[in-house]
């Protein structure tokens, strides 16, 4: 298997932390071009069995209900002109410069991504290796499993308590050799925060040489404090962030990382390419007009939580369970004695599609919340189903 990308000292690193070489080659591929398709086949079938059906509610993917913020999408709109040039105007440095101020972190341990998917699967190959297993809770954003399984590194699933975050002293005592322990917080898919105070305490007794990666990709939907003290000083804790969820920029591909410079090196000695170098200038200007936009923020997020205030006590009416805790665009519904997967099939027959399951919880569904509007049919939709 070709090993093109991977220079002598990464090949040496990688057999010296327990890799195969044929399992180099493997760590070579998926960082190639092609990688998400060919080497993570049941991730991408799972995202086209996931793809919007035309005419349905969409409430299954975690996306934002609305676009970006005006102020965002007309800073976009205006750099479509020059979008003949890699980076007119510096856009990327100007980016960096605004999130730095904002979040009184230093410029050299932010990195802006195309999204936060490519450093979730970076972290696991740098950070995990045959000998150096994976932890996180159960359930959660299955990307880190399928890296971790895929390159035969260990995996450690920590059950979650239903309206509760991760279990960190849990999570160290499954593994306490791992090489990255991964928290989304709040949590993908059940909404749930993780105490900061957890979070700092798993910093601290975590192996020195492990990493701990916090992915707080629907932090802006929250209240609850950032994660970011943690990696503005110490040297293995990354924080990581996509734009993906409240600015409403899925389609658009923007993500950031913000670590010691020494673990974003870690994340690409593999493939010799810095894939951060160049991003959407569109992104790019979006991002930075969305970051600043405090009140924006404010607003979307009170309107999310109304919205989801709002179905919780349609819910409650109705004698529906459902997780308690969830502080993002997301819950837990609990069909009980239903399978999830069935009913998530029967919800799309009434036009309405919400999300999947997860194996430890097979009659539990993540629901995205949407508009007003779109939870409104949601509810007519459902109280249609279960009188059925």
């Amino acid at each position: 298997m070709s090993t093109v990308g991977i220079d002598a000292t990464a090949r040496n690193d990688l057999l010296d932390r327990g890799y195969s070489r044929r399992q180099i080659g493997q760590v070579a591929a998926l960082l190639g071009a092609a990688a998400s398709i060919t080497a993570f086949k049941p991730a991408f079938a799972q995202s086209q069995a996931a793809r919007a059906v035309a005419g349905a509610v969409q409430i299954g993917a975690n996306e934002c209900w609305t676009g970006p913020f005006p102020v965002a999408a007309e800073a976009a709109a205006k750099v479509v002109a020059q979008g003949n040039r890699y980076d007119p105007g510096d856009l990327r440095g100007q980016f960096i410069k605004t999130v730095a101020q904002v979040e009184g972190v230093a410029e050299d341990r932010i990195l802006p991504w195309p999204g936060s998917g490519d450093p979730l699967v970076r972290s696991v190959i740098a950070f995990c290796s045959p000998e150096k297993g994976l932890v996180t809770p159960d359930p959660t954003f299955e990307s880190a499993w399928r890296a971790a399984a895929w390159l035969k590194a260990p995996v450690a699933k920590v059950p979650m308590t239903p309206g509760k975050g991760a279990d960190v002293k849990a999570m160290l005592a499954a593994n306490p050799a791992a090489g990255l322990y991964y928290i989304v917080s709040p949590n993908n898919p059940t909404g749930t925060v993780t105490p900061l105070a957890d979070l700092a305490w798993l910093a601290a007794n975590k192996p020195a040489d492990s990493v701990l990666l916090i992915d707080e990709a629907y932090l802006h939907f929250s209240e609850a404090p950032s994660a970011m003290a943690l990696a503005k000083d110490r040297k293995d804790v990354i924080v990581m962030r996509t734009f993906s969820k409240m600015f409403g920029m899925a389609g658009m591909r923007l993500g950031l990382t913000f670590a010691d410079p020494a673990l974003h090196k870690a994340m690409m000695r593999y493939d010799g390419y810095q894939v951060t170098g160049t991003l959407p200038v569109t992104a790019l200007a979006c991002g930075t007009a969305a970051y600043t936009a405090a009140d924006a923020i404010k607003a979307r997020r009170a309107q999310m939580i109304g919205v989801r205030e709002e179905t919780f006590a349609h819910l409650a009416k109705r004698g529906i369970a459902y997780h308690p805790g969830s502080e993002a665009n997301m819950f837990m519904l609990d069909w009980k004695t239903r399978p999830a997967k069935e009913m998530q099939a029967k919800l799309l027959a009434e036009k309405v599609q919400i999300g999947r399951s997860w194996e430890i919880w097979p009659t539990v569904s993540r629901v995205t919340v949407g508009s007003s509007e779109e939870m409104d049919k949601f509810k007519i939709a459902l109280d249609k189903v279960l009188m059925a």
